[in-house]
């Protein structure tokens, strides 16, 4: 099995960016109906991964859940330091599938730290499903 065997591309991928607002973070996710959801910068490097609970707990610890207050806030602002780190594109299986298991997705990077797709979870049990027919 190889990563890019299982790779969703980042033109596939909902992400945010960093510079986006706390508004337009919450609306892709429950556009999307996703639970937490890649952030890069502008020129494309994966800066890390944003969850409803960063969210929630933002919003909760600032005690204002208005949507025009967080218009002037930045996703950039709620992410976590070293929550989901990215692999590189040659990560080997093992340590993908140990990721895998502590997170719904795995963010990927190229040898520049380029976000260029993720590997769910869901792929992976995929995967091992048909490869034992």
């Amino acid at each position: 099995m190889n990563v890019i065997t299982l790779l969703m591309p980042k033109t596939q991928v909902a992400y945010l960016e960093e510079d986006d607002s706390i508004r337009q973070g919450l609306e892709k996710m429950h556009a999307h109906k996703y639970t937490a959801i890649p952030v890069l910068s502008k020129d494309g490097h994966y800066r890390g991964t944003v969850s409803e609970g960063d969210f929630l707990w933002h919003i909760l610890d600032r005690k204002n859940n208005s949507l025009r207050e967080q218009e002037m806030l930045f996703v950039k602002e709620v992410l976590r330091e070293n929550f989901n780190p990215a692999v590189k594109i040659g990560v080997s299986m093992e340590e993908l599938l140990e990721r895998a298991m502590q997170q719904n997705f795995v963010p990927v990077v190229d040898d520049r730290d380029f976000f260029i797709g993720i590997v769910t979870r869901q792929s992976i049990i995929r995967n091992l499903t048909t490869m034992k027919k």
